[in-house]
Parts: structure tokens; C-alpha cells; sequence
């Protein structure tokens, strides 16, 4: 069986990438909020927990999950994850609506609460954008797109010397396209450029 083309021309006349062209929550999550700028502590400390979660499974499982891992973490409130216990690790790991697995849950329990230190430094937000690089890539397909960057593996070790766990450079790499710190959106995508973050 061949493989989809990097980008599809939907029945919309609009073009995306395969992996955002067939299935309707991956279309509707690419055209309205993937790669969009995210600057509020709350809003990235969501997607960095699910991109935690996302590591070694499908983003569309993730995706799938959403609403219930928000009702599971108190809508990422970091204020609330940060005094979560054993009682709440013992809570999700019985709630089949998420991802259930111990070592996410209290990596995100843990990032939770060095979101709150890092207040101190202008907040979780300003720090991630604060690794934002001179260019962004250009990709014209798939294979033209890279897992991880220079600023990414520095955003990985600066977080985990704050005390973040689970946020290598390939999660954060994801985080970084995620929230539009960079802009991976394919050559010819109607979404290139949307953000406003890159020219």
C-alpha cells in the first residue's frame, strides 16, 4: 500500500499534512490550535503534561483523551496538581480514561510543582519561549522535519535542573512546535505561518 503524500488537498481545498488530512479531531486540533502561541503558565504547563503522556504513544490517543486527563489533573492547574498525593496517584491510576502510567503521572505531579518555583524566574511560560531560536525550520516534507534542535536539548537540561522529569529533547521539541515557539508547518500547508510568531 503507498503512502499518503506529505500533503493533502482536503475536499476544503485546503492543504495539510497526512497526518492532519483524514481523521476529523487530528483536522480540527491542527487548523485551530497546533502551533498557535500558548503563553499563559496554565496553557503550557497542559501541553508540556501531555506531551509527557504522548511520549512512545500516538498523539491522537492523547488527543482522544484530553477532556478526561483535564477533569483527572484539575484542568493542569498548577496550583492544584502541585498538592496532589497518594490518594490522587491511587485515583488515576484507576481512571481508564487516561494514560495510565505511574511514572507520567507523578512526573507530572513533580513538574507541577516546579512550575510553582519557577515564579520566581517570570514563570513557566516565559522561560520555555525564552528558548526560542533565530530561524525556523522550513520543511517541505515529512523527513524534512526534525525531532529535536539546539534550543530544544537546552530547554531539556534547563528544565530538568529546575526539577522537571520526563522532558527530553524530543518532548520538548514537540512542545516547542506545539505552543508555536516554532513553526514545522509543511511548505504549501494553508496553515504556514499562521501563528504570527515567524514572518
Amino acid at each position: 500500500m503507498a503512502e499518503p503524500p506529505d500533503l493533502v488537498v482536503g475536499p476544503d481545498g485546503l492543504a495539510r499534512p497526512s497526518w492532519a488530512a483524514f481523521d476529523e479531531l487530528l483536522r480540527h486540533y491542527y487548523d485551530t490550535e497546533w502551533g498557535m502561541p500558548v503563553r499563559d503558565e496554565r496553557g503550557v504547563f497542559e501541553r508540556l503534561s501531555l506531551e509527557v503522556f504522548q511520549s512512545g504513544l500516538s498523539w491522537s490517543t492523547i488527543l482522544r483523551k484530553r477532556e478526561n486527563f483535564r477533569a483527572g489533573f484539575d484542568s493542569f492547574d498548577p496550583d492544584r496538581v502541585a498538592h496532589f498525593g497518594d490518594a490522587d496517584i491511587a485515583r488515576l491510576l484507576g481512571d481508564a480514561g487516561i494514560v495510565r502510567n505511574r511514572r507520567k503521572i507523578v512526573a507530572t505531579i513533580s513538574n507541577a510543582r516546579a512550575t510553582l518555583t519557577l515564579r520566581d524566574a517570570g514563570g513557566l511560560a516565559e522561560f520555555v519561549w525564552s528558548f526560542r531560536p533565530e530561524v525556523t525550520p522550513a520543511p517541505r516534507g515529512h523527513a524534512d522535519i526534525p525531532t529535536t534542535s539546539a534550543e530544544s536539548l537546552a530547554l531539556a537540561k534547563a528544565l530538568k535542573a529546575r526539577g522537571f522529569a520526563h522532558v527530553g529533547p524530543t518532548t520538548m521539541f514537540a512542545l516547542m512546535e506545539a505552543i508555536g515557539i516554532l513553526d514545522t508547518h509543511l511548505v504549501g500547508s494553508h496553515r504556514r505561518g499562521s501563528s504570527g510568531v515567524w514572518a
